[in-house]
């Protein structure tokens, strides 16, 4: 026999007597709305909890003061070119192969007669003391750990000394030329003595200070007392600039100024702010021993063209003549993939690196380094590439 209207009315209300949620002094609707949505540092404790960079990104915008999250986000004027860096990635389409054995897949590449395991570097970003206590030498740690090439930049919070101490190596040293040759020099000197083998001539910064307005708004809001870590020195607390007279950056960097940098060291010069292919062509036949494809994280020009649409016609004046490096936009492994196959000999990141930094420290930058491998070597497979030497323009649509 089946149960009455009125039984099933009993049985429903002896139900909802004895639920716990009567405890809590709220009806089945009121108790669903208090149920919160777990916050990204609930889910991320730790950097091996993160699923790719951009967890670290979300992260370090979360804790960096409005000042060095401004330094880090800006680009120049309304961020076009910062912008356009990641967008022109995404405009490429990749082509795959199939049916393609692509178990092992081996990422070496060789850079001025060193082997290094994956073609990804570690490009050349200042202060990095602003962004975690350890600065430098957390970065240096991690590229320890994962075997990468790490660049150093002229403005540095820590030493070159110190720096290539913790990554068990020389690292490689950007440089600013100086107004006064003798203050250039003499970082020449120091990273020479250091053992650097390589040279890093940033050329992008002309004519002044860019005009960074991201970076001017944010510091506005922070209400910091800044003068607690700044004085009216903007060198400060800068070791590569220390002991030199009046460290001003020279805005405006010409051939011959390269030429006599050249002239100056046995460490390989790499010219690094190279956009287009006539300049490039100039780097061969002026015995430059590289470039680098770089708009400075689009903080230098506001060109509104991402590094990874002036690499094709570079790297095709270049001919293989020297190395070409290329940074700027670069978030995913596929990006990678995408830069080598328009020509490029090895792909460097900077602001992913500094949000594993400012997230986790050392363990975040080791962490956005293994994402990254990991994901560049997914789409290897996925698009039957067993070396590096099979990646060319055949894969982009």
């Amino acid at each position: 026999m089946q149960p009455s209207v009125m039984e099933h009315r009993r049985l429903l209300l002896k139900f909802l007597l004895g639920s716990p949620l009567l405890s809590l002094g709220c009806t089945p609707t009121e108790q669903k709305t208090t149920i919160a949505t777990p916050s990204l540092e609930d889910l991320i404790t730790k950097a091996s909890d993160a699923i790719n960079i951009f967890d670290f990104e979300k992260i370090a915008n979360q804790k960096l003061p409005p000042a060095h999250l401004g330094y880090l986000t800006t680009g120049v004027r309304d961020n076009f070119t910062r912008d356009a860096n990641q967008e022109a990635y995404r405009a490429i389409k990749l082509s795959l192969h199939r049916l393609i054995d692509t178990r092992n897949v081996d990422m070496t590449t060789t850079l001025f007669g060193k082997r290094w395991p994956t073609p990804l570097f570690l490009s050349p970003l200042s202060s990095q003391h602003a962004f975690h206590e350890d600065g430098e030498l957390a970065t240096a740690r991690a590229a320890k750990a994962k075997n990468h090439l790490q660049i150093l930049s002229t403005v540095t919070t820590e030493s070159v000394e110190d720096v290539s101490k913790e990554r068990g190596e020389p690292v490689w040293y950007q440089l600013y030329p100086l107004t006064e040759w003798e203050g250039t020099l003499k970082m020449i000197r120091r990273a020479e003595a250091t053992g650097c083998e390589v040279l890093v001539v940033t050329v992008d910064l002309v004519g002044g200070t860019s005009n960074r307005e991201t970076l001017d708004r944010m510091s506005r809001i922070d209400t910091r007392t800044c003068t607690n870590c700044h004085s009216g020195n903007r060198f400060e607390r800068k070791p590569m600039l220390a002991g030199i007279k009046d460290p001003e950056m020279d805005r405006i960097v010409t051939w011959e100024m390269l030429d006599k940098i050249k002239s100056s060291t046995k460490m390989k010069v790499i010219v690094k702010g190279i956009e287009r292919a006539d300049d490039a062509a100039l780097c061969v036949t002026r015995g430059m021993d590289g470039i680098v494809v770089s708009n400075h994280g689009g903080r230098a020009g506001e060109t509104a063209r991402g590094t990874i649409e002036a690499l094709p016609d570079i790297a095709a004046i270049v001919k293989k003549r020297i190395p070409v490096l290329i940074d700027g936009g670069v978030r995913r492994g596929t990006d990678i993939f995408k830069a080598l196959a328009l020509g490029a000999d090895a792909v460097g990141i900077g602001r992913p690196y500094i949000w594993g930094l400012t997230a986790f420290g050392q363990e975040g930058v080791e962490t956005v380094l293994t994402l990254l491998v990991r994901e560049f070597e997914l789409a290897m497979q996925q698009a039957g590439t067993r070396t590096l030497q099979e990646i060319n323009r055949n894969f982009i649509a």
